[in-house]
């Protein structure tokens, strides 16, 4: 019966995935969510959010599973935790309406609103009231390729990088907060700016246009990572 039912996951999973079924309705019966462990959709079957339809992206739009439905789910969506009774009980991360389904708890606008923040906000507006802002590349996990992006750190949100597709886009597409992180120099490779956000096992590994603008960013990224901010003018104004 387990491997009949197991069958029966799966293939309502792939016809979830392929065929875009309704969002509201997840893989497991509603009465098993948190009961039983859910059959994740492939990672390779969808290439948008499949809560909020966003499109993924390699770099700044990661693929999440809700621990609860096994739907593949952007960070936005998946930034909730309920205790799930098939894992002894403990907190797992799950997306929004299995949050709301499984706590009873209803998210609060004002959440919703600190997940949107700045994101929302115009490329163009932002930079103009930014500490830095200019075209990098985020390099992938192996550092033989990447994204380019427009990579903002604002004056009204001096601890976080905001990474944009490009200078002109309406919201960013994600954020990186700075705090803690420890920032590196990497030697030039075949003329390439190299530098390192590293924190734990975290690593984002940059590629700026020239070393001027690499030394640039490693400053300003090592002053919000210290939690300083308030502009450098200002400091140097004070020594």
């Amino acid at each position: 019966q387990d491997a009949i039912d197991r069958k029966e996951k799966r293939s309502e999973t792939f016809k979830t995935a392929v065929h875009g079924l309704e969002m509201d309705a997840p893989a497991l019966k509603t009465e098993e969510l948190g009961h039983r462990a859910p059959q994740w959709v492939r990672d390779n079957l969808v290439t948008m959010c499949m809560r909020c339809k966003e499109p993924f992206n390699a770099i700044t739009r990661r693929r999440h599973h809700c621990r609860a439905c096994g739907y593949v789910v952007c960070a936005r969506c998946s930034d909730y935790k309920a205790e799930l009774q098939y894992d002894g009980n403990r907190l797992n991360r799950v997306c929004q309406e299995c949050y709301v389904f499984l706590t009873g708890c209803m998210v609060l606008e004002d959440r919703e609103g600190k997940h949107k923040g700045i994101l929302e906000k115009g490329a163009a507006e932002v930079s103009g009231r930014s500490l830095l802002c200019s075209s990098l590349q985020l390099l992938d996990k192996n550092g033989k390729g990447g994204t380019r992006g427009w990579f903002v750190i604002p004056q009204d949100d001096p601890l976080v990088l905001y990474i944009y597709a490009a200078p002109q886009d309406v919201r960013a597409h994600t954020s990186i907060p700075l705090l803690g992180y420890e920032v590196r120099d990497l030697p030039q490779d075949d003329s390439r700016h190299l530098f390192q956000l590293v924190q734990s096992r975290q690593v984002y590994t940059f590629v700026a246009d020239t070393e001027e603008l690499k030394r640039r960013w490693m400053r300003a990224m090592a002053r919000s990572a210290m939690g300083i901010t308030h502009p450098e003018e200002e400091e140097d104004a004070d020594s």
